[in-house]
């Protein structure tokens, strides 16, 4: 197709010639006529242009990033360095066994030491991510049933859930069963024994649980779930709280799922990618999606021949390039993945007690890596949870999750992660107790926050109710 070049102001650009023909297979509208009159700038200026705006962007290496229900931990650079090595990043899926024995032998290793951490019997390292986790657990829960001849049809899930649990359930076929909690924010025991027949297949739990309070009765309700013939379900979002010091096997479950890109420190956010592997007791092994690392004492293999298996759940085996950085940090970590949880919790506890005067705290009682406050002290001043979280950014800090659990009112989840000194957290306390200060004085400039960013205060109600879809050409 012939083209020509024309100047339009001094800029140079380039359109469609009126002297070319034949073009009766393209659509008038795609074909130009006029200059695209693009503008000319250097490498210099595209690279500045382009730095201005990647530094609007908050990360955890810019502040303080206390994301509850996410951890949002630092991620070690060289984890980025060892994923980027070509023999990992230039490997082709497709590769036969005994071309990529190095990747298929770190799997296996990741394995055995999310064995270690979790107490699991057997792993599977292809869910790409918690939710796809949850998924997979469902699923071999199904299967399992089924193959037993058992076709139970409920799932109990605590009111304090993580949203996909319910949702995960659900799209396996299982109607959703909810179980209050108790005064203390946990599960009640009394309203579950209510809710326990012989159709329940499961309970999924999150311990500790998502107010960031371990459930001291989950022994109980473990004995009284296998008792009635059903398993337990662990969602492993809050899994930062506890290793090494207990593990899912010790309180009585026989699945769970972990987030490698939150508890073992591989960048999450933005989409992914993550990696949500899937751990089982011995019973429940030959249900796991195919295949599995294996190895046999001279080669490492991808392992096709479990009797039950529910089959692939992701194209290829997973996200490596999350795998080799978790693997990593494991590595580095060693027995230090205990301080890790300890520091989280230490950090956690420390926030809460700092703050408690200032803003409601629905429970009051030891946190673990995590905690609730509630924003109803500001709300005799006008000033909504929602107020706050837009404040903070103005103070160089990233909001945290708010409006969950939805059983607290205005709730405010904080988790401070165990990647941050005191100097931070006391930083963060100052900026939360002016924020409260700012509530009985000055209402009105928290309403209109945030001032400092980029982009001012939005109207969420209109977008959500009325978002504007429309292609533009």
């Amino acid at each position: 197709m012939k083209t020509i070049f024309e100047k339009n102001n001094g800029v140079t650009g380039v359109c469609i010639s009126d002297e070319v023909e034949n073009l009766d297979f393209l659509d008038e509208k795609f074909i130009r006529k006029t200059s695209t009159n693009l503008p000319q700038l250097s490498e210099l200026e595209v690279l500045r242009h382009y730095k201005e705006l990647s530094d609007r962007n908050f990360c955890i290496e810019k502040g303080f990033y206390p994301l509850g229900s996410c951890t949002m931990k630092y991620n070690p650079k060289v984890n980025e360095l060892l994923a980027s090595l070509e023999g990992f990043s230039a490997l082709h899926p497709l590769a036969n066994d005994e071309d990529c024995q190095g990747a298929l032998e770190l799997m296996f290793k990741l394995q055995e030491a999310l064995k270690v951490v979790t107490g699991m019997d057997a792993i599977t390292l292809q869910p790409a991510a918690g939710a796809h986790g949850e998924l997979t657990g469902m699923m071999v829960i199904k299967k399992y049933f089924e193959v037993k001849g058992d076709n139970r049809k409920k799932v109990l899930i605590p009111d304090s859930a993580h949203g996909t649990n319910p949702a995960s359930a659900h799209a396996c076929g299982f109607d959703v069963v909810s179980v209050a909690s108790n005064e203390k924010g946990q599960v009640d025991i009394s309203d579950l024994k209510s809710k326990l027949d012989s159709d329940v297949a499961a309970i999924m739990m999150t311990n500790p649980n998502t107010l960031g309070i371990f459930e001291e009765n989950v022994l109980e309700i473990s004995d009284l779930m296998h008792k009635n013939g059903s398993l337990l379900y662990y969602d492993g979002a809050n899994f930062n709280a506890i290793m090494g010091y207990t593990n899912p096997k010790l309180m009585g479950f026989d699945v769970v799922h972990l987030n490698l890109h939150k508890t073992f420190a591989t960048p999450h956010g933005g989409g992914g990618p993550g990696a949500g592997p899937v751990g089982v007791v011995e019973e429940l092994k030959e249900f796991l999606p195919t295949p599995v690392v294996s190895y046999d004492g001279e080669k490492y293999f991808r392992n096709y021949s479990l009797q039950h298996s529910i089959g692939n759940v992701k194209g290829f085996y997973g996200n490596f390039g999350v795998l080799v950085k978790a693997y990593a940090y494991i590595l580095m970590m060693g027995t230090n993945l205990k301080r890790a949880s300890e520091d989280a919790v230490l950090n956690a506890n420390y926030l809460k007690e700092k703050l408690k005067g200032a803003f409601l705290l629905p429970y009051d009682v030891p946190c673990m890596h995590e905690f609730v406050l509630s924003g109803d002290l500001q709300k005799q001043f006008g000033v909504s949870t929602l107020n706050i979280a837009k404040s903070l950014m103005d103070n160089d800090t990233h909001p945290p999750t708010v409006y969950f659990p939805l059983i607290v009112h205005e709730a405010m989840m904080i988790e401070p992660t165990e990647s941050e000194n005191r100097q931070r957290l006391d930083d963060f306390v100052n900026v939360m107790l002016k924020i409260a200060k700012e509530a009985e004085v000055n209402p009105e400039k928290l309403l209109k926050s945030p001032h400092m960013t980029p982009v001012k205060r939005v109207d969420e109600t209109t977008a959500a109710r009325h978002p504007d879809l429309k292609f533009v050409e």
